[in-house]
């Protein structure tokens, strides 16, 4: 029978208040895995009132405690990794071995923000005045909404989730409805470690409805979300109304830059694995190559072998390179983009094709690895989100020209350069404008304890992971005291 699934509010699983559900499907295979509650306003209404009660323990509970929780948590999570990376292929689709290294993040992850229970550091500072102290202290925002995407089931809310309960927040939490179940799994195992009832409370269902109930709530004092960037803007005017903290994760159009000096067969491996990893659909994709003139048509050539052969599948079998597309929608959009290519003068190489299920025996949504050339960098393949295993190869005859082609974009999350020249690896950290570089290595890989976000238009500023997690959930404040017996007046003249 297909497992069905609740809501949690106030530490009770429960049905919405809408009485409606939907179903959770297998991309590769179409076979329906579960049924979910589609929540609605009445059911965020609730959960906001046992994250409030939730709040009030948790938030008084100290923070080494706090931790002790999450540790146990990251323990379980280290018990259950293979299962979860398996229902994780099932639910999501991509192989068996990125699923085991997102369920591994949320490990890492949530250890790390156990660890940060005995910091939460402020600064002490010295007074203009005597006989008085001066410090900064962290404290909780209180009840926080979080809205995550359906491309890393459990490592994205464990970035999320983790550091908002290390800060002593309690939170309604929103999942992607591609990908529930492993949030619920999640869920599951923080109340198992003991988490109070009421800290973390999860509705399922629609973005238009559940999502938005979350943003426009008056109650919930932060949003952290990751999606597209025209909802990230919609979700920051929202916030803007209310004065909320708002923090927004919201993709890229990431560049790799090849430079004649590069070692060609590290650039391609990393150019494969950054464009076709999880089929494309990170935010961290390397969607643009640039490639110096000198060495395009040898790195063309060898790229267009490599990608020939890659294996598309279900990413449960261990051949399996490549996995399918989350949805019937995204498959759609990816072959849309791919006729805006060629409409636009761009040499399609490989691919631009769904798989035919009949002749394939591939039920689900598979797309094949796609390479254009001949792409001008003001294309719409080259400036717009395709988020699928599409890769647009743009030629540069120097430097200045890969930088300024690299820049050339709305976005700024990651971006990477091959070179041995010491002088341009350090130029390119300098100018690339993009949250992340990596230098000899692909576009993705971010690890839990460095910051990972973007400028322009992927971000608004803020980051996740690393020390900067602690900082998106806590209000700073200033802590005065006086030890002088006296009343004492800074900035007044005494003289």
């Amino acid at each position: 029978m297909v497992q069905e699934y609740r809501l949690l509010i106030g530490g009770e699983w429960t049905d919405s208040s809408t009485g409606e559900t939907f179903d959770d499907l297998n991309p590769a295979t179409l076979e329906n895995l579960a049924v979910l509650q589609a929540g609605g306003r009445e059911d965020v209404d609730r959960a906001v009132e046992a994250a409030k009660k939730g709040f009030k323990t948790w938030s008084e509970t100290p923070a080494p405690k706090r931790a002790e929780v999450l540790f146990r948590a990251a323990r379980i999570l280290q018990e259950r990794k293979e299962d979860l990376a398996v229902l994780m292929t099932q639910e999501m689709g991509k192989v068996l071995a990125e699923t085991r290294g997102d369920v591994q993040e949320a490990i890492d992850i949530t250890y790390y923000a156990a660890g940060e229970g005995r910091r939460m550091f402020g600064e002490t500072t010295t007074s203009e005045l005597k006989d008085k102290f001066c410090m900064t202290v962290l404290r909780p925002l209180g009840v926080v909404g979080l809205i995550a995407p359906w491309n890393f089931p459990i490592a994205i809310p464990a970035w999320k989730i983790m550091p908002a309960l290390a800060a002593g927040n309690a939170i309604i939490f929103k999942p992607a409805s591609d990908t529930p179940v492993l949030s619920i799994k999640l869920v599951e195992i923080l109340a198992e470690a003991g988490l109070p009832p009421g800290v973390i409370n999860l509705v399922t269902g629609s973005g238009g409805t559940v999502g938005k109930a979350i943003v426009q709530h008056p109650d919930i004092r932060g949003i952290s979300f990751t999606g597209s960037l025209e909802t990230g803007k919609w979700i920051m005017g929202e916030c803007s109304k209310a004065m909320k903290r708002v923090s927004l994760e919201l993709g890229g159009k990431n560049p790799v830059i090849v430079m004649d000096d590069a070692d060609l067969d590290l650039a391609l491996e990393g150019v494969l694995w950054g464009a076709f990893g999880t089929t494309g659909q990170r935010c961290t994709a390397t969607s643009r190559v640039i490639l110096h003139e000198k060495i395009r048509d040898e790195f063309t050539a060898r790229l267009l072998a490599k990608t020939k052969i890659l294996r598309v599948g279900d990413g449960l079998l261990p051949e399996t390179d490549v996995g399918p597309v989350i949805n019937k929608a995204q498959l759609e959009k990816i072959q849309r983009y791919v006729k805006i290519g060629e409409e636009e003068g761009a040499t399609l190489l490989i691919g631009g094709k769904t798989i035919d299920p009949e002749l394939s025996g591939l039920p689900g949504y598979f797309f094949e690895p796609t390479v254009f050339t001949d792409v001008k960098p003001d294309m719409r393949i080259a400036q717009e989100e395709i988020f699928g295993p599409v890769l647009s190869i743009i030629t540069v005859s120097s430097f200045e020209e890969a930088i300024e082609v690299a820049n050339n974009t709305q976005y700024g999350l990651s971006s990477a350069i091959y070179t041995e020249n010491m002088v341009n690896a350090f130029k390119a950290i300098e100018k690339i404008e993009a949250g992340i570089t990596y230098v000899n290595a692909p576009t993705i890989g971010a690890e839990v304890h460095l910051p990972f976000g973007g400028i322009k238009g992927t971000g608004n500023g803020f980051r996740e992971a690393g020390t900067d997690a602690i900082r998106e959930f806590t209000e700073v404040k200033a802590v005065y005291i006086d030890y002088s017996r006296k009343l004492q007046k800074a900035q007044i003249d005494t003289d």
